[in-house]
């Protein structure tokens, strides 16, 4: 049965799986809308907000973990020293999106049976600086120093010999946090997936709470208040950032092949895979013809799908549903969130359009360094 059991979390691993149920699952987890409240209601996921949700989840994180530390195949990449910071990404980023959720369920609650929120102590009980904010820091400084002295005395760094041209690792991977990184550059040429992306995902999530500037829920946890806000930031966070660390360090083996967690990371292993360009699906397999000469002509369909891509749904949607969202926060900063939004989705487009009819690239101009 514990056979069957790996076998089937191998299965759900897959990425074109498992990244297909977080997108379907996730905005019933977090509800942007109206709509997917009432199913999030139905479905009784609000609970897993609550100490019982949250004992269960925490206890599920670490039943697959402990299992996996007693496979021989997921032991060995659990146990490498350079994967314990993953471990305790795991939990940490569970653990302070639990915390966060919780606490803006109970003020939600708090507030439609009209009662103050939990952060409005009023305006005869403040927190000084000195002693009460330092104390705090100093403690936390201290711990955390003794954390990382333990860490560091107790497991020993990940440290190779000396780099040797003749004998490459496989897989040759990057630290855990360029991991994300690392698997973008998989699906987009590396001036999008290395320098574009990251930049608009950072600076995007940073400039979330900027441009949508509602005066509700400021200074204390909400989720009513700022629903579709915090859904675009926990999706950008979650999804197409911590997922795809995850991806890199347990699921990515030799060749870059993907790999199950109770899978054997063998290097016999070899999946045949021929990407290829959009502008060869149009010129060569649909037209029948040979690709143009002129790049601007050999990639004018792919050059008019970005171009639509990212002009029409900001006009039909400024049009039709977000006509209340244009409204509040204006034209600008309306264009610069859908342009956002559209940027953190290129992401998953490209990754499923790789999985499925392996397109390499929807513009390639190589002549020029330009790829999309």
């Amino acid at each position: 049965m514990l056979d069957g059991i790996k076998a089937f979390l191998d299965i759900l691993s897959k990425p074109q799986i498992s990244f297909t149920l977080i997108i379907f699952i996730f905005p019933f987890v977090i509800p942007p809308t109206m709509w997917f409240e009432k199913w999030h209601r139905k479905l009784g996921l609000h609970l897993l907000w609550t100490r019982k949700g949250g004992l269960y989840m925490f206890a599920f994180i670490t039943i697959i973990l402990l299992l996996g530390f007693f496979d021989e195949n997921f032991g060995k990449i659990l146990g490498k020293p350079d994967n314990v910071p993953i471990i305790i990404l795991i939990y940490s980023v569970f653990f302070f999106l639990w915390l966060s959720m919780s606490s803006a369920y109970k003020n939600d609650e708090r507030m439609a049976r009209g009662e103050k929120v939990e952060e409005d102590y009023g305006p005869d009980e403040k927190v000084l600086v000195w002693p009460d904010l330092v104390y705090i820091e100093m403690i936390a400084l201290i711990l955390m120093t003794v954390f990382l002295l333990v860490w560091s005395i107790g497991l020993p760094a990940p440290l190779e010999e000396a780099a040797n041209p003749s004998l490459s690792p496989n897989p040759a991977k990057a630290p855990w946090y360029f991991l994300g990184l690392q698997e973008m550059l998989v699906y987009f040429d590396p001036w999008l997936a290395g320098v574009i992306f990251p930049t608009l995902i950072i600076v995007g999530l940073m400039a979330l709470p900027y441009v949508d500037d509602n005066p509700k829920a400021s200074g204390y946890y909400s989720f009513a208040n700022r629903r579709a806000s915090i859904f675009i930031f926990l999706f950008g966070f979650l999804t197409l950032w911590v997922f795809l660390i995850v991806v890199g360090t347990f699921f990515r083996g030799p060749n870059w092949n993907f790999f199950g967690p109770f899978e054997e990371w063998s290097v016999a292993k070899v999946v045949p895979l021929t990407n290829v360009n959009l502008s060869e699906y149009v010129w060569v397999k649909m037209l029948r013809i040979g690709l143009p000469s002129h790049p601007l002509v050999r990639e004018v369909v792919g050059i008019v799908i970005v171009v639509l891509y990212f002009g029409l749904p900001p006009v039909i949607l400024a049009r039709g549903k977000l006509r209340g969202l244009v409204e509040r926060l204006g034209a600008t900063r309306y264009a610069l969130v859908i342009f956002l939004a559209l940027s953190m989705m290129a992401l998953p487009i490209k990754m499923y359009l790789r999985w499925t009819i392996n397109l390499k690239y929807i513009i390639a101009i190589p002549e020029s360094f330009f790829n999309i």
